[in-house]
């Protein structure tokens, strides 16, 4: 197993959305596994967290990528039309994980996460949800692929209390449920447990926790906001920094 600093030097060059800290959230969350567990990750993209949860993960933890290389769904504004990209996506993902030697290691099912069911047996250990943010397939794999966490088991989340989609569907299927239990975040990455013990109080505490996160989505939001009206030279001046898309 590769340390912490290593795998966040090997991911340096390689495309997408991910900190420092969601990494070590994800580096912390596969590395707690042991063989014969699973790792589960929706959304892929070219490869970033791929790399991490593979080089964290113990030998003989099976890692499945489910990502269709389709061409929507890639990034920030970026839902649907992209199809040119796909092949690349597809082609670099494959070199990114073969030059961070983690290839071997990732079954990559090349679907949506909705028709990739069949293709992952048994309970999942840790999930990883970065797919579409739009709230349908958010819910979806919230809901349908959370129900396959094992009990104890870690499911994490992009782009929560960021994404309206993945927000909203936070909200209807975690806010008040029974089993996970909300533990932190790093920005916009959430972490939740399968060890809440569903009584009204446990319940209670973990909606306001999840609650108290409200206002640091509206500030992502309005800042989306500011960054699509073109006003990111505005923030500058008031900030006195480069303003980005949150994540």
């Amino acid at each position: 197993m590769a340390t912490f600093d290593e795998v966040l030097a090997a991911v340096a060059g390689v495309e997408g959305w991910m900190s420092p800290d969601q990494a070590r959230r994800l580096f912390d969350a596969a590395a707690a596994t042991r063989p014969g567990d699973r790792i589960v990750e929706i959304g892929s993209f070219r490869g970033r967290s791929t790399i991490v949860l593979a080089s964290a993960a113990p030998d003989g933890v099976g890692i499945v990528a489910i990502d269709p290389h389709a061409g929507n769904d890639r990034g920030p504004q970026e839902f649907d039309g992209y199809a040119a990209e796909a092949a690349t996506d597809h082609e670099v993902f494959n070199a990114n994980l073969a030059a961070a030697g983690v290839a071997h290691r990732v079954r990559h099912v090349r679907a949506f996460s909705d028709a990739a069911h069949a293709q992952v047996e048994g309970e999942v250990d840790v999930l990883y949800i970065d797919g579409a943010h739009r709230y349908r397939p958010a819910r979806a794999d919230i809901r349908d692929w959370g129900a396959r966490v094992a009990p104890g088991g870690t499911m994490l989340i992009h782009d929560s209390f960021s994404s309206v989609g993945v927000t909203g569907a936070i909200m209807r299927e975690l806010l008040a449920g029974r089993r996970f239990r909300y533990v932190g975040r790093a920005r916009s990455l959430t972490e939740y447990r399968a060890d809440l013990d569903g009584s009204p109080r446990s319940r209670a505490v973990n909606a306001l926790r999840q609650l108290a996160q409200l206002p640091w989505f509206a500030t992502n939001v309005l800042l989306k906001v500011l960054l699509l009206l073109r006003l990111g030279p505005v923030l500058r001046r008031i900030t006195g920094r480069e303003p980005e898309w949150p994540y």
